[in-house]
């Protein structure tokens, strides 16, 4: 195939939906977006992202689902071979060369794409039980159009964590922080560098979660993570810290970007009218002389103000993403789902 100009796949999609798909489906009442997997989706999608994967793909979910083996049929045989200079059927791996418009309903893709049919609402465990990277998947990437009047509202309302949800997630990430935050000066102590740097590149991610979670953007999966965070608003100069904080060859070095990136999110904390303001101070843990901010001041400021019985009776594990960051896990619903105990053993109501 001769080189063709890269556009991002929203724009694709787009396209190859109203010229290419929607004429064949005109009178069938549907919904159409570019969800789900894929860099793509997120918005992240390069030229380097059309080795593998990539081209115009897009999914059609029917109002009906009986009526989707004739419209399977109808596209496998009218789509046409290319468009716009790409190939409309292609695979990749162990995955066949095959068109990729995917016909469906939108109540099953979402009970297996997330594992539940969020048409029906969430309850406060289905959100702790989905991974913020398969939230991504399903408000993130492009609608296309709703004729079945049901894509934009479920969109919607999984665009973010419903407030006490997301007052004890943020809780839950403050405590995951200050279990470590004393650890960078105590590994440098004992002559461990590479484990002082460690911990302190741990501590790096969490504070980028922390900062979306305060941002309401929820985190994509750790190849996007940089990039997500990035993308946000920094005048305090957080990312700047960070870098700083890496970089550091000497523990002195990166406990004082620490300082300055705990400040900056204590000040983000104060300025989101969450709670009373915490004072934000850095000082010794306790008697050890590691510079700490003593997160779990946060923590419990958070929690203060958590008023749902589900999340009271909860120890502040967090949802999904605290509890495995393991990548198998993460993306099917059928292993992440069983992980329910986890919560529903520590709920005294059940």
């Amino acid at each position: 195939m001769d080189a063709v100009r890269f556009v991002p796949a929203t724009e694709l999609s787009a396209a190859f939906y109203w010229d290419a798909v929607a004429p064949l489906l005109a009178g069938e009442p549907h919904a159409a977006g570019l969800l789900g997997w894929g860099s793509d989706v997120l918005g992240y999608d390069t030229e380097r992202s059309t080795d593998h994967g990539w081209g115009p793909r897009l999914l059609v979910f029917l109002s009906e689902g009986e009526h989707a083996p004739d419209v399977r049929r109808l596209l496998d045989a009218q789509l046409p071979e290319s468009f716009a200079g790409w190939p409309v059927r292609f695979g990749w791996d162990d995955v066949t060369p095959r068109h990729h418009v995917t016909v469906t309903t939108l109540h099953r893709w979402l009970t297996d794409f997330l594992g539940i049919d969020a048409t029906g609402g969430m309850s406060t465990l289905d959100w702790l039980l989905t991974p913020q990277q398969r939230l991504l998947g399903v408000v993130s990437g492009a609608g296309h159009t709703d004729g079945c009047g049901s894509l934009a509202a479920v969109r919607s309302a999984l665009s973010w964590y419903p407030e006490q949800v997301w007052r004890w997630l943020l809780a839950c990430q403050w405590h995951r922080l200050a279990q470590d935050e004393a650890f960078v000066a105590r590994t440098a102590e004992v002559g461990d560098a590479t484990g002082s740097a460690v911990v302190a590149a741990r501590l790096v991610r969490e504070m980028m979660r922390l900062a979306l979670l305060l941002d309401r953007r929820y985190a994509p999966y750790d190849k996007w993570l940089g990039t997500a965070f990035a993308g946000g608003a920094h005048a305090d100069g957080l990312p700047e810290h960070l870098n700083r904080v890496l970089s550091a060859d000497a523990a002195p070095d990166r406990e004082a970007a620490l300082a300055d990136a705990w400040v900056a999110l204590g000040n983000r904390h104060n300025a989101a009218g969450l709670t009373t303001p915490v004072p934000v101070r850095i000082g010794t843990y306790h008697r050890r002389p590691a510079q700490v901010l003593m997160a779990d001041r946060f923590t419990g400021a958070l929690l203060s103000t958590v008023t749902d019985p589900f999340l009271q009776g909860l120890p502040p594990i967090g949802s999904v993403d605290h509890v495995t960051d393991h990548a198998e896990v993460l993306s099917t619903p059928a292993h992440y789902r069983r992980l329910a105990t986890l919560w529903r053993s520590a709920d005294p109501l059940t």
